[in-house]
């Protein structure tokens, strides 16, 4: 079969077409036809090495994290999916494999895909969605009336966070350029900070929740807009003691490290009487079964930005590296 390998770490020379033997479903496995598949800012950081300490793969490895179509395969012992259903999954974080013809995947990890969604629509929500829903359900706690700040809305994550957060019932700001306005408040946002104009910082204040998708100084300006008690959760920030123990899984080594990178935001955090949190979503059927449930429900709709044929994925890669895009950029099989 034809597959998107990344064969060292590097810039996009270290990925390439192959053809590579057609994955095996072992137990507990379904072997799904890729119909679409979605690229994400983690692709390109796998594909640089920055997630070499944490990711424990052995290359050469068929790339891709999410992914959308069609059973092909069951492997042995009980299963919850026939052949021929429509599926989507984030596959398993050390086995990746959703840039090629066929992927095998954990039925855990997999879910039927939402009804009203089409193959390339359904591709672009598994990661951001489960990053979205685990952050505000899990980690913030976003309810009706909380006051929620959202960094760069109108990104592949923050587009479906603005969503899911009016679905829960949260009053929302966020940032975006003067381009992303319109699709942000058309999302749901009631308030825009055009980030180009205006520091979010200097005019906002009181909120109870952040979910920072854009870091740097944006994610040590947040703190400044807490009420005390406040809680910031982060993907783009630094990995904090939590982060490993938690979301990884990691040894003690990996532990400490998180420590000791994340001191200053911490101690940022301690400041204002707030608390921090940096977040690495976890594959879940069931979290699924929720975002498609929402889907069907008319509430969240994916906003995908670009799709590419399979053989352009390199182009679909530069398009997603200038960071520009307004939703998610898809390519299709």
């Amino acid at each position: 079969m034809r597959a998107y390998v990344l064969t060292r770490y590097g810039g996009p020379d270290a990925m390439e077409f192959r053809d590579v033997p057609a994955p095996q479903p072992g137990p507990g496995d379904i072997r799904i036809k890729v119909a679409a598949a979605g690229l994400n800012p983690v692709d390109f950081k796998f594909r640089r090495g920055a997630l070499r300490p944490i990711s424990h793969v052995r290359l050469p490895i068929v790339a891709g994290c999410e992914v959308a179509g069609t059973v092909e395969a069951v492997g042995p012992g009980p299963n919850r999916f026939a052949i021929g259903d429509s599926v989507y999954a984030r596959v398993d974080k050390r086995r990746l494999g959703a840039f090629a013809e066929l992927v095998c995947v954990q039925q855990e990890f997999v879910a039927a895909m939402p009804s009203s969604l089409g193959f390339a629509d359904a591709a672009g929500l598994p990661l951001a969605g489960l990053t979205a829903l685990q952050a505000l359900r899990d980690e913030l706690g976003v309810g009706r009336g909380t006051r929620l700040f959202i960094s760069g809305g109108a990104g592949g994550v923050g587009t479906l966070a603005i969503q899911l957060a009016k679905y829960f019932g949260a009053e929302v700001t966020t940032t975006a350029s003067a381009r992303g306005e319109a699709l942000v408040r058309r999302l749901g946002a009631d308030r825009v900070i055009d980030y180009n104009r205006e520091n979010f910082a200097e005019v906002l204040h009181g909120y109870d929740a952040v979910l920072d998708l854009v870091g740097g100084k944006t994610l040590r300006d947040s703190f400044r807009i807490l009420k005390s008690g406040g809680r910031v959760v982060s993907i783009a920030g630094v990995p904090e003691p939590l982060t490993a123990t938690k979301d990884l899984g990691a040894p003690p080594l990996i532990t400490a490290v998180f420590r000791l990178m994340s001191m200053g935001i911490r101690r940022r955090a301690r400041k204002a009487k707030a608390s921090y949190r940096y977040l690495f979503m976890h594959p879940s059927g069931d979290d699924l079964r929720t975002l498609a449930a929402i889907v069907d429900g008319g509430h969240v709709r994916p906003v995908v930005d670009s799709t590419y044929p399979f053989a352009e994925i390199a182009e679909a890669f530069a398009a997603l590296e200038q960071g520009h895009a307004k939703g998610k950029i898809v390519v299709t099989l």
